[in-house]
């Protein structure tokens, strides 16, 4: 293969990734649901006909490390190949997926008859069904039981729709409207990357593409090898726990073994706990894109993020473990909970190697609130967010404060889009001052957030960090945990991290994210 000049390589590469925003933006702009149109929980990306990663938009990294597993999935499902025209779709967390919500649009990009690639979504959907309104119930033991599960089907058959899988998923769901507004803005936003690209081929010639393509991954996995290589050689661990399960009310235990080997991270979780009975269960997908974040960001942030850095990473879980688990097992948090608290613990366990980078604990939770409709017989509704909390202190500056960290990079339902869209009214939404540790480096303050309920409401909480505080860094304090409670006339209640519960019209759900951690000796 030729190789190509570095400024050609460059501009295929600003070419790809300016692919990625414009789906993005296309897919921002014609959903329907607020949390993807305000909150922009989606990703956008390519993948070469062999379905590895080649470039992606700057959209949410536990949604794009573990994607190219789904493209795969797909392919495995249709082994002749997707004709013009077709789009086909998954959210199994045991096929590549994340967790139920998570559902991924994947449509092929030719020119003529030769197959260039693929060009895939991925976005969160508000309610997919299963035993609560956002199908993340706190409780859950199988993943049946937080929605519809969809093996790679076929949502569109050569431009006309498989009026079979519309109708399945719109008779499984309790907003059946909106679903398919999103995923129609989901297939729009496919058809405009594949046009794209094929645009792209079409000037540049086919097989020019593809070899740059190609180049493109060997750049990233030349540049990631390099960067790996100036980590000192050695072997680190860490240990932590998870608050709960969710079932047993018990921590679960996680822990992994970081090791730099030659040009490559080997992370091992051996000694991680069995999958557990609640939902935090990590599909292997999501384990492996915390760590993929976790390299990238203590190496090169401009590293490439496409299937060449993967390579410059193995991770090890053992089948059947929280990190690793076989189904039925119920993931919804794990997607969210569990991958924020690797990142965490691969950051305890590389901080001693690389302690001018390593940054103290962020908050180590999404804390997820789904909210829908209780009302027998009233307007349909679902609601789904994350919110910020503190970002951990850095070796050379203080945390941010309100914002969402590591895993997640999505932003807030503002509070008028909130109130036009759903039964509920903001009653406080601000810093939660002096939450974060101190330090030399203060870590980032968390979020109080409460929100009056204006009927009776089904409400699922999915948080961390309630029994544990984010750890400070070089001396620095810890961030202040979390908390979770609910007004009802004449009292407040405490709420677990973990909880699905109807609250009645009128009752005041607060939410207190947690702080970052503090860096260094104050």
């Amino acid at each position: 293969m030729p190789s190509l000049a570095p400024a050609e390589l460059a501009a295929v590469r600003a070419a790809l990734e300016a692919t990625c925003d414009e789906m993005g933006a296309a897919l921002r702009r014609s959903a329907f649901s607020p949390n993807i149109k305000e909150r922009r929980d989606f990703s956008c990306a390519l993948f070469d006909a062999e379905a590895r990663l080649v470039a992606q938009a700057e959209h949410i990294p536990v949604h794009l490390g573990s994607m190219e597993a789904s493209v795969q999935a797909v392919l495995e499902e249709f082994p002749d190949g997707l004709d013009q025209g077709d789009a086909a779709i998954t959210n199994d967390p045991y096929r590549g997926g994340t967790h139920v919500p998570d559902v991924t649009m994947v449509v092929p990009v030719l020119a003529g008859r030769a197959l260039l690639g693929y060009a895939a979504t991925r976005a969160h959907h508000a309610d997919m069904g299963g035993i609560a309104p956002g199908s993340m119930p706190a409780g859950a033991t199988e993943v049946t039981q937080e929605g519809l599960v969809l093996p790679p089907v076929l949502f569109q058959r050569r431009g006309a729709a498989v009026r079979e899988v519309h109708d399945l998923i719109a008779r499984n769901v309790r907003t059946p409207d909106e679903r398919r507004a999103d995923l129609e803005a989901q297939r729009a936003a496919c058809a405009l990357g594949a046009s794209r690209v094929a645009e792209l081929a079409a000037r540049r010639g086919p097989k020019a593409l593809a070899s740059a393509a190609e180049a493109l991954i060997g750049h990233a996995r030349r540049w990631a090898e390099r960067e790996v290589q100036a980590i000192p050689a050695g072997a680190w661990t860490a240990e932590d726990a998870l608050d709960d399960d969710g079932v047993t009310g018990q921590p679960v235990r996680l822990r992994a073994r970081v090791a730099r080997r030659g040009k490559r991270v080997v992370i091992d979780f051996a000694g991680s706990a069995p999958q557990a009975a609640g939902n935090v269960n990590a599909p292997l997908a999501v384990t492996r894109s915390a760590c993929y974040y976790v390299v990238k960001l203590l190496t090169n942030p401009e590293i490439p993020s496409n299937h060449g850095l993967f390579q410059a990473v193995e991770v090890r879980a053992e089948p059947g473990s929280v990190l690793h688990p076989r189904s039925p097992a119920a993931v919804s948090a794990g997607n969210v909970e569990t991958s924020s608290r690797v990142v965490d613990l691969l950051l305890a366990a590389l901080a001693p190697a690389l302690p001018d980078r390593v940054p103290a604990m962020s908050q180590g939770t999404m804390n997820n609130v789904a909210m829908g409709s209780a009302l027998p017989g009233g307007r349909a509704w679902s609601y789904y967010e994350t919110l910020a909390g503190g970002e951990g202190a850095l070796p050379w500056r203080a945390g941010m404060s309100g914002v969402h960290t590591h895993m997640t990079n999505t932003l807030n339902t503002p509070i008028e889009a909130l109130e036009h869209a759903y039964p509920l009214r903001v009653l406080r939404y601000t810093l939660r001052r002096g939450s974060g540790g101190r330090g030399k480096h203060r870590g980032g303050d968390g979020l109080v957030r409460e929100v009056e309920l204006l009927e009776p409401t089904s409400v699922s909480l999915l948080t961390e960090r309630r029994a544990s505080a984010p750890r400070g860094l070089a001396g620095g304090r810890d961030g202040a945990r979390g908390r979770n409670a609910v007004a009802r006339p004449g009292r407040w209640e405490e709420l677990p991290s973990k909880v699905t519960r109807v609250l009645p019209a009128g009752a005041v759900l607060r939410v207190e994210t947690p702080g970052g951690g503090g860096w260094g000796v104050s």
